[in-house]
């Protein structure tokens, strides 16, 4: 199963967390005839990044849920303590998802909103490029980031089955020094390779028609290069491979069954303890703020919000403990008939 051409050869596909991401995924490529055409509706792609700054919380994401596609971005302002959002919907494949990711580009452009991945393919630099336009209820978000893929940390790529019929995961997840500068506003953010970091998150599934999730990351430089962790807690299938992973500077380590507790379920602004069974990652996340998403389309609906704030606690890897200090990351909640 190392560096495979393909999530899926020859009708089979691969499970199992694996050494590297596919040079292409599509997992449509397991189905054929009315059975993939009716698959492909069910299809749930999208890439985003969580920048890490210590001034800024920002995310980014594009995405094409085949019966929707849209585009969103947040920045929010510590000092002043003042969320920043735009965001667009467009037809499905109007946002197009190369199977493969290194020396590809997604895009998403409409109007005066822009934003671009372009993933080089000879461990160079990735590049996110944002020109948004002042609207009359958020400022102006432009600027280009550099990520250096030659000093990533390790991928996570994980492929499992999923609980309902022919429901699948596949996930690729990495983390890049990010260098470059954003401007929100009059405001201009600055950063540094040295301190500051971007987290991937590449999905490519075919979620079950209810889907709910629990999702945290977070990262932060440790001596001899990044710590951090991936944590999720979803309906899963016993014995399947979870996407829950501690990072460290030497490897990408797996987590084993993530709890979610909220200190005060009714308190939005209260804290959530997060741990594993295996006793690896053990943190508290404090929120700083939220972004919020909710729609009712019919059949489909959405109840999602994204919580941004600091971790602190423990993570435990094979060569050691890693304390976690005000480090910066997110926290979500997903509840959706997709």
């Amino acid at each position: 199963m190392s560096n495979p051409n393909s999530l899926v050869e020859g009708w089979a596909r691969r499970y199992g967390r694996l050494e590297a991401r596919p040079s292409n995924v599509n997992p449509l490529d397991e189905f054929s005839g009315l059975s993939r055409r009716l698959r492909g509706l069910r299809l749930k792609e999208w890439i985003g990044f969580t920048l890490l700054h210590p001034d800024w919380y920002s995310s980014l994401i594009i995405q094409d849920a085949h019966y929707l596609a849209s585009s969103e971005i947040y920045a929010y302002d510590r000092a002043a303590a003042a969320l920043h959002q735009h965001a667009v919907t467009m037809r499905s494949g109007s946002m197009p998802m190369p199977s493969a990711l290194f020396g590809h580009r997604y895009t998403a452009h409409r109007g005066d909103y822009s934003i671009e991945y372009e993933f080089d393919d000879t461990d160079g630099r990735h590049v996110l490029a944002i020109d948004i336009a002042e609207t009359a209820t958020a400022p102006a978000i432009s600027g280009e980031l550099h990520l250096d893929a030659a000093h990533a940390g390790r991928p996570l790529s994980v492929s499992s089955r999923l609980p309902g019929r022919r429901s699948r995961m596949y996930t690729h997840k990495a983390i890049f020094p990010a260098g470059g500068v954003l401007r929100v506003g009059d405001r201009e953010i600055v950063y540094r390779p040295e301190r500051d970091l971007a987290i991937l998150d590449e999905h490519r599934s075919l979620l079950p028609y209810r889907t709910t999730w629990l999702w945290g990351t977070f990262a932060m430089r440790a001596e001899g290069g990044v710590v951090g962790a991936n944590f999720v807690d979803r309906p899963e299938i016993t014995g399947e491979a979870e996407e829950s992973c501690v990072w460290t500077p030497t490897a990408c380590e797996p987590l084993d069954d993530v709890v979610f507790e909220p200190a005060e379920p009714a308190d939005p602004d209260a804290p959530w303890r997060m741990h594993s069974a295996d006793g690896r990652l053990e943190v508290e996340f404090t929120p700083e703020g939220r972004k919020e998403v909710k729609r009712q389309l019919g059949l489909f609906a959405i109840d999602y919000f994204q919580m941004f704030g600091t971790y602190r606690g423990v993570v435990r890897g094979a060569e050691g403990s890693y304390e976690v200090q005000g480090v910066h990351g997110v926290c979500e909640s997903m509840r959706a008939r997709l």
